[in-house]
């Protein structure tokens, strides 16, 4: 929902990802290390907290 209209490829470049572990984040397949969850935080503009707990 937060990725929009962007590609997955633009968004896993820009934090250093690769777009099949970020298919991963986004599908609930697999969980971010700390630094990842911090990384798409600040791309989206948003806490950790609101992506990933609430």
């Amino acid at each position: 929902m937060l990725r929009g209209n962007k590609p997955q490829s633009e968004v896993a470049e820009a934090i250093g990802i690769s777009v099949s572990a970020l298919s991963m984040y986004e599908c609930g397949e697999r969980i971010p290390r700390d630094s990842i969850k911090i990384k798409l935080a600040q791309y989206y503009g948003k806490s950790v907290q609101s992506i990933f707990f609430d």
